[in-house]
């Protein structure tokens, strides 16, 4: 099937997707830098760090693609080595170097914003990812797997990787070296909210539905219903992630810029890198597809939170955390576009 014929089924929210987005992130900007006193009642109530709002968004965005998943075929995916081993070496071995690297690179007199970007580079994504993947028509499956592979390394190695790359590495590199005071358990209440409440209301949703109308009437009546409310939740975080910095990223325009390079060059290097991996390894258009998303994304909640609750929420650091869906929201919406085009040329890929 052709980008254009997949682009004539989609509804109009779909179709015009980026448009809805940039007119979210302008709102925001807007919303943030004039309307008195909305960062303050956006940050008034907040759950594990994080703007309840942003919170209610997140669950919100994330239900109704974790309800599509087919919870009985994950063991296909568990068994398939040339998806869960390169996902791993890419999140936790090449992913973060590869920001360490660039951070120095492009910011080498910028120690605060240097140290945000790595931040952002050592919180792999467990959120956003899901939309991005399922627009994409990648494999829900295994969407669901990677993430949940994630959560469960976020945990036990955010604060290890923190320690190294912001400590130990630079120290025996000769550069500056930094400090992370941050918690397992911090980080594990993060993924057990932002992951772990849809996760189990979508997989409620689905053994209920299927045991209650059955599989037909949860696939044909009950997805179609539910599915829009991702994308109005996507919208609806945008809007109040961008007023909640609005101010800032609008009175630094310099210092967004200088930040937005290097994470521009990481996004492009994780997915194209990524997919070439995922084609070489054989896997199929599906596969390859979430394999790049979930490389590319980073986990901005909890970059921003760490970030935040260790230097400060005006610091260099949270800025720089800030920026970062600033910079991966419109990246990886036009990385959808362009693995949908790419998608041709997988269709005869075994699945």
């Amino acid at each position: 099937m052709t980008t254009t014929a997949v682009a004539a089924r989609l509804s109009t929210l779909d179709r015009f997707l980026p448009v809805w987005i940039a007119a979210a992130m302008v709102l925001g900007l807007l919303a943030g830098r004039w309307v008195p006193g909305l960062e303050s009642g956006l940050n008034a109530v907040a759950v594990d760090g994080i703007s309840l709002p942003i919170a209610l968004g997140l669950l919100v965005m994330m239900y109704p693609v974790l309800a599509k998943v087919r919870y009985d075929r994950l063991d296909s995916v568990t068994r398939d080595r040339r998806l869960l081993l390169p996902s791993l070496l890419l999140n936790w071995v090449l992913g973060p170097a590869l920001m360490f690297a660039l951070a120095w690179l492009m910011l080498p007199d910028l120690p605060e914003y240097r140290t945000g970007l790595i931040i952002v580079g050592l919180a792999r994504c467990i959120a956003m990812v899901i939309i991005w993947n399922d627009l994409a028509c990648g494999d829900r499956e295994a969407a669901a797997v990677l993430v949940a592979l994630n959560s469960v390394f976020q945990v036990v190695m955010f604060g290890v990787l923190g320690w190294f790359y912001l400590s130990v590495l630079p120290a025996w590199l000769g550069l500056e070296a930094t400090s992370l005071a941050v918690s397992g358990w911090e980080i594990a209440k993060s993924v057990l909210i932002f992951l772990g409440i849809p996760l189990v209301a979508g997989y409620a949703s689905r053994r209920i539905g299927e045991r209650v109308r059955g599989r037909d009437w949860y696939e044909t009546r009950f997805l179609p219903r539910v599915g829009p409310v991702a994308l109005y939740g996507l919208l609806f975080t945008i809007v109040v992630l961008f007023a909640l910095q609005g101010n800032q990223i609008t009175s630094r325009p310099w210092d967004v810029a200088r930040i937005a390079l290097p994470l521009l060059v990481y996004f492009g290097l994780m997915w194209a890198g990524s997919y070439a991996l995922g084609r070489a390894a054989g896997l199929s258009y599906a596969r390859t597809t979430t394999l790049a998303f979930t490389a590319a994304g980073n986990n901005f909640e909890l970059a921003i939170a760490v970030a935040i609750a260790t230097f400060g929420a005006t610091s260099g650091q949270a800025l720089a955390g800030v920026v970062g869906p600033l910079i991966e929201v419109p990246v990886l919406v036009g990385l959808v576009y362009v693995s949908l085009a790419l998608r041709r040329r997988f269709e005869k890929e075994p699945s």
